[in-house]
């Protein structure tokens, strides 16, 4: 997962302007990647470690290969025993969207819970903090919404869910059960609730909460539910969906909306990446803040086509009674978001290996400190999503660095109403036609 909730001001703008570099990167990102000169040998190097073009920024294309060439297996000093490696997060950057929030709308919408209701009602409230939410979440009458409130309708819906499911204590099926205003419910505001927590209280309490829900499911049964929400997604059109409970199911919360953006894309840019790095004796992780078994699916699968080893996906951990996941976070393993993802990457790599990674990828503030903490770092590679926040200091470091001989940063843009990439520093809102550099 990705940290969409806590906004930050971007108060580094009005000083770029002021330096008077900014619409001049502008307009240089946005007609294409400056040029460079290769040299024979150089040029040679590259077309060695066959980094598919795609639709690479040019820069960022010539920049990866010639790393990839320079300290992979065909070049001088390489030592078998010493292998570098390559650190990738997961939602936002190896694919488009978020494959946790997919799955837990596809685990709203096909009821996937092994939950009593006394037990759901003591998940939606594990660790969140009473009271209040955030001054957004405003129910339609523009009153703040509270955590008791909520969980009280939750609590209520969920009771006449497991009742009447057939795939509980019941026996209606799930498409007589999705059409009830008690589902209607449901779906608005577990999901809403989801947002409310997380921009509340932040991704610290935010994402092991949402994992919760797989509590009294074995690691086979998550695996093959977060496989068909994969496969639902890939299949699904890039939306944004906004959903509003039933007025007539007003509650304790009253009426509230809530928007989730549908559908997944698979990117080829980074598959292809990954397949040219272990070609070339570069191994290949992925530090993720989603469960580390959800993004496991995605990330090992061949019909995914990415490749990465199961012992190479780091990510969120829950406790577990034999194969069956309990409603705890595993003690003495870090949250796997921000500063956490660096700890884990020094926990289970630096620790073995002695040096930190070559080269890493992100697209959010929860990737920022990995991105820029190891000093064998070559490159940190941001997928472009004009964010604010440290991200955003990170865009604009890379935004400066798009004419250096040696940047430190990369941005690499995308159109996201495709998923697709573009060969431009540059990137597409969604709902957007014109190309954007930075957050404005």
């Amino acid at each position: 997962m990705n940290n969409n909730h806590k906004p930050t001001t971007d108060t580094a703008a009005p000083a770029l302007k002021r330096r008077g570099f900014l619409g001049g990167l502008l307009a240089a990102a946005a007609g294409g990647a400056l040029a460079t000169i290769a040299t024979p040998g150089q040029a040679a190097a590259r077309a060695e470690v066959a980094l598919d073009r795609a639709k690479w920024a040019a820069r960022n294309h010539e920049m990866v290969a010639q790393m990839i060439a320079e300290h992979g297996k065909l070049a001088p000093g390489y030592q078998s025993g010493k292998r570098p490696y390559a650190v990738f997060d997961w939602d936002n950057t190896s694919i488009m969207n978020d494959c946790e929030e997919a799955l837990l709308m596809y685990q709203i919408n096909t009821l996937s819970f092994k939950l009593t209701p006394a037990e759901f009602a003591a998940i939606t409230r594990q660790n969140v903090p009473p009271g209040p939410f955030s001054k957004d979440f405003k129910n339609a009458a523009g009153n703040i919404v509270d955590l008791e409130a909520i969980c009280a309708d939750l609590d209520a819906d969920y009771a006449f869910l497991y009742a009447n499911y057939k795939g509980m204590a019941g026996s209606k099926s799930l498409e007589e059960i999705t059409a009830t205003p008690e589902f209607q419910d449901f779906r608005t505001k577990l999901y809403y609730l989801y947002e409310a927590v997380n921009d509340t209280h932040g991704v610290a309490v935010g994402y092991p909460w949402v994992i919760y829900f797989f509590a009294n499911m074995s690691v086979a049964e998550v695996s093959a539910l977060a496989e068909a929400s994969n496969d639902a997604a890939l299949g699904a059109a890039l939306t944004k969906v906004k959903y509003t409970s039933p007025a007539d199911r007003a509650g304790k919360a009253g009426v509230v909306s809530v928007s989730h953006f549908h559908g997944i894309r698979l990117c080829t840019e980074i598959a292809t990446l990954m397949d040219a790095l272990r070609r070339n004796g570069i191994d290949v992780y992925v530090c993720t803040a989603s469960l580390e078994d959800v993004v496991a699916v995605f990330a090992t699968h061949p019909k995914y086509g990415y490749g990465v080893a199961r012992e190479q996906v780091i990510g969120l951990r829950l406790e577990r009674n034999g194969q069956v996941f309990r409603n705890a976070y595993l003690k003495e393993w870090p949250l796997t978001w921000g500063p956490g993802k660096t700890v884990a990457i020094k926990q289970v790599l630096v620790a073995q290996k002695g040096y930190g990674p070559l080269f890493v990828a992100g697209d959010s503030d929860g990737d920022y400190d990995m991105l820029r903490d190891f000093p064998d770092t070559r490159y940190g590679l941001i997928v472009n999503r004009m964010k604010n926040g440290k991200i955003g200091e990170l865009s604009k470091l890379a935004a400066e660095q798009i004419s250096a001989a040696k940047p430190r940063f990369l941005l690499q843009g995308r159109q996201e109403s495709t998923g697709n990439w573009l060969p431009a520093e540059t990137s597409i809102k969604y709902g957007k036609t014109a190309p954007q550099l930075l957050s404005t």
